[in-house]
């Protein structure tokens, strides 16, 4: 069942996909060859049988253009990701696959179906819909032109971000600021003496927070905000107008209508959150901003704050306010204690074990593989990969990966669902281990908390297991874990310095908590700018510009907007999924506060709160709506309130 991905090559990469593909395309070609009765066993589950072999193929062979290290590997299997891709595109566009789901359909077998086999037929007959099979010939041909080359352009996109290096050759002095460990982390540069400063998030991460020389700061944001921006930015723009020809062919009136579809909210319920929330972090905003102009006077030798400058600043006044020294506080979150503490909350919250296996197998050395277990079982439920530290051509943010779905299988047993966490926190230094700053650590809880929505499911359908469910509620169960990285009761089970093995002092964890609302207004209005421009620019009609629209979404962040750069061009959720869907983390948000309002109630540590949401949540995947997740853990309807008050906008 695991993978060994020590044999990876170009080759087998591609022979992997296309062997899939074979086996696919002969299933579901004898399937619509079918001339007797139609049932669901000889049409729709070749179906499932497709997708299982697809998936696994995507985690065994695609799945490498994120993280493999031969560079010859990767470029196979972007050309695998886009093979896949393409695959699916055309499957679903086919129309002697429509004809016989169709005709399954109209069966009394069909019409009697109940649970998760009336839901897959209900899911492909909207897909079907949605894939233009209602529209004449010529426009199901031209939707088949828009889909593939969407795939294109999204392929090449994230390649594009995923191989771009780039950097800032600088001396010792130049990097005042910055802790030796930071600095003894750093390559070498091509002059003596120097040292690189990269585009990978530890480098550049630390260097905007930390870094005194404000010269600097502003060079090294214009080279990050420039990643890729003359492959990119084209493509960019050749996408969105895409998606507004495809909805326009189906007769939405924007992507974003049909885009929303398929996720919990419409766009006016979208438009109604902001609305709800911007005019009040606007009037803090203001009030945060002042106060920080004031703080970062000198800094800013009677300039205003620009976009290079309100982390800086921001890091400085939490030192100043709350005495927090990011770097001190790394101190006490060394890689190895935060995954033991994350195992040991989460594994006391739902009943779990884990276990580090001595052979991963994995695609590269740092990488590690664990197995999950329910408490006292012998047998494994689920595994998941950790690939945690930075390299070239890797993926460069932080994210989980499906590499194997569960499901029941044949012979009535569970096959056990396989994910991947992949992120690029700092290495360890010689007689130093990986230290995480807080906001490090809290990614990790988040990633981790889609491991285990996808690992914990128990959906005997491969199409609704796992963490597949609307696109908007995804998020939520990643809030439940980063609310935990707040909880001084949980911090203080695992955050011990790697030096001493002293527990974080009370006091300290007092003042990192104390200091999370620090800016909060000026850190939401920010994520308000990403959901905003998005949502801008897959509502309009005609020629959009996706400059122009990045800068008027960027004024609700209240800093003026670094000229020459093209920030979009690197905004990789808007070609990885979360197009006309980025607003889904702020929605999502509510539903995680609101969820971990129980745990708050309960003890945020209750066992038994944490077997109910397991059961009703994790365990469910899409094998029902959402808000019926929400309605069967919470006893109630949803509410904003807790959203609300963490902003300080309730009452």
């Amino acid at each position: 069942m695991l993978h060994d991905y020590t044999a990876v090559t170009a080759r087998s990469v591609t022979d992997i996909v296309e062997s899939a593909i074979a086996e696919a395309d002969s299933a579901i070609d004898a399937m619509v060859a079918i001339a007797g009765p139609r049932t669901y066993a000889n049409t729709m589950a070749p179906l499932d049988d497709a997708y299982v072999l697809i998936h696994d193929a995507s985690g065994r062979g695609a799945f490498m253009a994120r993280v493999h290290p031969d560079a010859e590997v990767r470029s196979a299997a972007v050309a695998m990701e886009e093979r896949l891709a393409k695959w699916g595109s055309d499957l679903i566009m086919r129309d002697d696959l429509a004809a016989a789901i169709r005709a399954y359909a109209k069966t009394e077998e069909a019409q009697g179906l109940e649970g998760l086999e009336a839901r897959n037929l209900e899911f492909w007959l909207r897909d079907l819909r949605r894939a233009g099979h209602d529209l004449d010939e010529a426009d199901r041909i031209r939707m088949r032109e828009l889909h593939q080359r969407l795939i294109e352009l999204q392929v090449a996109f994230s390649s594009n971000l995923d191989e771009w290096d780039d950097g800032i050759e600088m001396t010792r002095d130049e990097l005042a600021g910055l802790p030796d460990s930071y600095i003894e982390g750093l390559q070498p540069g091509a002059t003596e003496g120097t040292f690189r400063v990269s585009m990978s998030y530890p480098d550049y991460i630390p260097f905007i927070e930390q870094a005194e020389n404000r010269e600097l700061r502003r060079r090294m944001q214009f080279k990050f905000w420039n990643r890729a921006a003359d492959e990119n930015m084209p493509l960019l723009a050749e996408a969105v107008a895409i998606r507004e020809e495809i909805a326009a062919l189906l007769g939405y009136d924007t992507w974003a209508r049909y885009s929303m579809e398929i996720k919990m909210a419409e766009p006016e319920a979208v438009e109604d959150l902001y609305e709800s929330i911007i005019p009040g972090l606007t009037e803090r905003g203001r009030d945060e901003l002042a106060a920080l102009q004031e703080f970062g006077s000198e800094d800013l030798g009677g300039g205003s704050i620009e976009a290079w400058d309100w982390l800086y600043l921001h890091t400085q006044q939490r030192k100043q306010n709350y005495g927090i020294d990011q770097n001190e506080v790394a101190e006490y979150f060394p890689l190895e204690a935060v995954i033991d503490g994350m195992f040991d909350v989460t594994g006391n919250v739902f009943g779990l074990e884990y276990r580090k296996v001595a052979d991963a197998r994995a695609w590269h050395e740092d990488v590690d593989l664990f197995e999950i277990r329910n408490r006292g079982e012998s047998e494994p439920i689920a595994y998941f990969y950790a690939d945690l530290f930075p390299r070239d051509g890797k993926f460069g943010h932080a994210a989980c990966f499906s590499i194997t779905g569960g499901m029941r299988q044949g012979d009535g047993t569970y096959r056990p669902p396989v994910a991947a966490v992949v992120a690029n926190f700092t290495k360890p230094g010689p007689g130093t281990p990986s230290l995480l700053k807080h906001d490090e650590a809290l990614t990790l809880f988040h990633e981790f908390g889609h491991v285990l929505h996808f690992c914990l499911t128990e959906v005997d359908h491969p199409r609704f297991a796992g963490y597949d469910t609307e696109w908007d509620f995804v998020e939520a169960p990643s809030q439940i874990m980063e609310h935990w990285m707040w909880e001084p009761e949980v911090l203080q089970r695992f955050a011990t310095h790697f030096e001493t093995g002293e527990t974080i002092p009370t006091d300290l964890v007092e003042r990192l908590v104390a200091a999370r609302d620090q800016n909060i207004a000026l850190s939401t209005l920010r994520q308000a700018f990403l959901g905003k421009f998005d949502l801008a620019i897959h509502t309009g009609h005609g020629d959009v510009d996706v400059e122009r629209a990045t800068r008027e979404a960027f004024a609700l962040t209240l800093i003026p907007y670094h000229e020459g750069t093209h920030f979009a061009a690197s905004f990789g959720h808007l070609m990885g999924g979360y197009d006309a869907g980025y607003y889904g983390y702020q929605w999502a948000k509510v539903y995680g506060d609101d969820m971990f309002s129980v745990f708050s109630d309960a003890g945020v540590l209750d066992p038994e709160v944490g077997e109910r949401y397991r059961r009703e949540v994790l365990a469910r995947g899409y094998s029902r709506d959402a808000i019926e997740h929400l309605r069967a853990f919470l006893g109630r309807e949803p509410s904003s309130d807790a959203y609300l008050t963490e902003l300080g906008l309730s009452g």
